[in-house]
C-alpha cells in the first residue's frame, strides 16, 4: 500500500515517461521477424515488454537487453521460427499473448501459451482462434473456453482470407497483420465490428518502419502481400502517450502546468488526443518541438464524451472527474470490461468507495461532482486503475492505493516519477 501526498502548490514542472509498450512490443516482434540486427531505442522495460522479449528468446531469437540504455539488440531469424516447439508463459500481457499465438503459427511444432488468472478467466482470444483456424492454422483453447492456455500446432503459414471480429480487442488484428507478410499467400483480413481502432495505426506505423506495405480499406478490409520481409533497422521508440495522460491531468487537476517531453502532436498514438479532452474541460494545450504542455484551469468543467478511440485514458479522465463543476458522462467502451478486469466495474466501484455518485451503465458511467471520502483504492491488478486513481492523492489527504505494484505492467517507475511533482 502507498499514500498519495496532496500537492501544496500549482505544479510547474517538465517530465519524461518511459517508451511505449505498444510500439516497443510490435517492434520486438517485427524485428524477431527481420532478416538480420535491428536496435531498439527508447524502449520500454516493463512486465509486458519482458514477456515478450522473454518469450521470443526461447522461441530462438537473440535478444540482447541494456535496461540502464533503454535498449534491445535484437537479431531477426527471417520470419523462420529454429524451435520444434514451447511453452511461453505470458504472464497478465494481452499483447503477447494475442501476438505470440499468431506469430507461432509460422513455426513448425507444438506451441503452448499460457498466462496468468487473469489471463485465463476475463481475456478473451477466441475471435483470433476463430480468424487463424479460417486460414488453416490448428489452434485452440485448451479448455474450449476461449481463453489461454492456447494449443497451437503449427506447419507452417499459407495465408489467405480470413474474417475477424475485432469488438473485444484490436489487438487480434495487430496479431494478423504483424505475422501476415510471411504468410505464404499473403493475407486479406475483413474485419468485423467496431471501426475507431487508433492502435491499428501503431501497428501500420511499425510495420511500414520496417518496410512493409499494407493496402488498408477504412479499417475494414486489409491486403498484405505474400512475399515482402522486414527489414532490419535502428529505430527510436516514442514515449507512452497513455501514461503521459496521468500527468497531463495532474496539470488539469490542480491548476498547474505540465510539460511532456518528446510527444508531438502527430503521433499515431491515439492516447495523445487526452489533451482535447482537457482542453474541453477548460485547459490550455500548447504544442512545441521539444513536446507537449498542459495548464490546468481554475475549475474544471463537465463534459459528455465518446472515448472508444482512447479508452485506456477513461481511467484518467474518471479519477479527475469529481472535481469538474458538472457532470462528466464517458460513453462508448464497453470493450473495457474485457480488458485487465473490468474497467467500467472497477471505476464505478472506486469511485462510490470516495463518496462519489456514479451511474454505471453497459458501455460507460456518468459521475457527478462531489467531495471525496479519503478511501484505500483496490487496484484489480490492474496498472491503469493503479495509476489513475493516485490522482485523486494530489488533491485530496487520506487516499491510498492498494497493491502499487501492479503498475510494473507498462511504468514500474510510475510513483518515483510522480514524486517529481512535489519539486
Amino acid at each position: 500500500m502507498i499514500e498519495i501526498r496532496p500537492v501544496r502548490k500549482p505544479l510547474d514542472t517538465t517530465i519524461e515517461v518511459p517508451g511505449s509498450k505498444s510500439y516497443t512490443n510490435r517492434a520486438l516482434l517485427v524485428a524477431a521477424m527481420a532478416n538480420g540486427v535491428s536496435t531498439l531505442t527508447g524502449a520500454l522495460f516493463s512486465d509486458d515488454t519482458h514477456y515478450m522479449s522473454a518469450s521470443l528468446r526461447k522461441l530462438g531469437v537473440q535478444i540482447d537487453a541494456d535496461e540502464k540504455q533503454a535498449r534491445f539488440d535484437v537479431r531477426g531469424n527471417g520470419g523462420n521460427i529454429p524451435v520444434s516447439g514451447a511453452d511461453l508463459y505470458i504472464g497478465n500481457s494481452g499483447t503477447t499473448s494475442r501476438s505470440l499465438t499468431a506469430y507461432v503459427s509460422l513455426g513448425h511444432g507444438k506451441f503452448v501459451i499460457d498466462g496468468d488468472e487473469p489471463m485465463r478467466r476475463d481475456r478473451p482470444i477466441s475471435d483470433l482462434l476463430d480468424s487463424l483456424t479460417q486460414i488453416g492454422v490448428s489452434a485452440r483453447s485448451q479448455f474450449d473456453n476461449g481463453h489461454l492456455p492456447v494449443i497451437v500446432e503449427a506447419d507452417g503459414l499459407a495465408g489467405g482470407k480470413t474474417r475477424l471480429d475485432v469488438t473485444k480487442s484490436s489487438q487480434f488484428l495487430t496479431a494478423l497483420l504483424l505475422i501476415a507478410p510471411y504468410a505464404k499467400n499473403g493475407m486479406e483480413i475483413e474485419v468485423i465490428g467496431k471501426r475507431e481502432m487508433p492502435y491499428i495505426d501503431i501497428t501500420l506505423a511499425v510495420m511500414a518502419a520496417f518496410g512493409v506495405q499494407v493496402s488498408n480499406q477504412d479499417y475494414q478490409y486489409f491486403r498484405i502481400e505474400g512475399g515482402q520481409q522486414y527489414q532490419p533497422r535502428a529505430y527510436n521508440i516514442e514515449p507512452d502517450a497513455s501514461n503521459a495522460s496521468y500527468f497531463f491531468a495532474a496539470a488539469a487537476l490542480t491548476g498547474g502546468r505540465v510539460t511532456l517531453q518528446h510527444l508531438h502532436s502527430d503521433s499515431a498514438q491515439g492516447d495523445i488526443q487526452f489533451v482535447r479532452i482537457l482542453e474541453r474541460m477548460g485547459c490550455r494545450v500548447t504544442f512545441s518541438d521539444t513536446g507537449i504542455t498542459v495548464t490546468g484551469p481554475r475549475q474544471l468543467k463537465g463534459i459528455d464524451v465518446d472515448m472508444r478511440a482512447i479508452s485506456d485514458t477513461s481511467l484518467t479522465l474518471a479519477a479527475i472527474a469529481p472535481f469538474a463543476d458538472s457532470k462528466v458522462t464517458i460513453r462508448n467502451i464497453e470493450h473495457t470490461r474485457w480488458q485487465e478486469t473490468d474497467r467500467i466495474h472497477a471505476m464505478v466501484t472506486e469511485l462510490r468507495k470516495l463518496g462519489v455518485p456514479v451511474v454505471e451503465h453497459r458501455d460507460g458511467l456518468e459521475i457527478s461532482p462531489a467531495p471525496i471520502t479519503p478511501a484505500a483504492i483496490d487496484t484489480y491488478e490492474d496498472h491503469r486503475v493503479a495509476m489513475a486513481f493516485s490522482l485523486v492523492g494530489l488533491k485530496v489527504p487520506g487516499i491510498q492505493i492498494n497493491n502499487p505494484e501492479c503498475v510494473a505492467k507498462t511504468f514500474p517507475h510510475y510513483f518515483q516519477v510522480l514524486e517529481r511533482l512535489y519539486g
